[in-house]
């Protein structure tokens, strides 16, 4: 919930589910390259993805606890994260599963989600998360935020850098034409 109070989509926000598409990754302190395809989710289509929506709020429940990346003091249920983070436009990234042959940065990626997770554990493939809304009302609904989420096995490699720069390729797709990140904490290291 915003200060401005409930915060509908416009006409900014997409009704269909924009295509994957597939990122490069070069691993810190590695001299593999990887990748993330990220797939653009609404709660609909994640509810059909077998324990995907546990997972998300498993993650998210940690950092409300941590105290570090939200603005939460309590844990929130099932229903009250999926009503806080899907009430948007969310996209996930997947790591690895596919081959970097004739990959285009920021390319369409032929592959729904399920295929880019290759039978591994939600646990083992998801880089993270994010959603897309619009930061207020009305006249301003062209301004969007968005909220990231970097699984702890996931920090340190570069794919929360990767997941920004898909934002900055998705956002406009959804007819934002500017952002603005509200919170940011100076204990997030991360993203200061």
């Amino acid at each position: 919930m915003s200060a401005y109070g409930e915060i509908r989509r416009g006409s900014t926000s997409s009704t269909i589910i924009l295509p994957s598409t597939i990122w490069g990754l070069k691993s810190h302190g590695s001299d593999s390259d990887g990748r993330i395809t990220v797939h653009h989710l609404n709660l609909s289509t994640a509810r059909q993805l077998p324990g995907l929506l546990d997972y998300l709020n498993k993650i998210f429940a940690n950092e409300i606890k941590n105290g570090q990346t939200y603005p939460q003091e309590e844990e929130m249920g099932q229903a009250t994260f999926e009503a806080y983070f899907f009430a948007a436009d969310v996209f996930v990234g997947i790591f690895g599963g596919l081959s970097m042959e004739c990959m285009v940065e920021g390319g369409n990626a032929e592959v729904d989600i399920d295929d880019a997770r290759a039978t591994r554990s939600w646990e083992e493939c998801v880089a993270g998360y994010y959603y897309i809304k619009p930061n207020y009302p009305g006249r301003s609904s062209h301004i969007c935020n968005a909220g990231f989420v970097v699984p702890p096995n996931r920090r340190g490699s570069g794919h929360g850098f990767t997941l920004a720069k898909s934002f900055l390729y998705y956002a406009p797709l959804l007819g934002y034409r500017a952002s603005i990140f509200n919170l940011v904490y100076v204990n997030n290291t991360a993203s200061v």
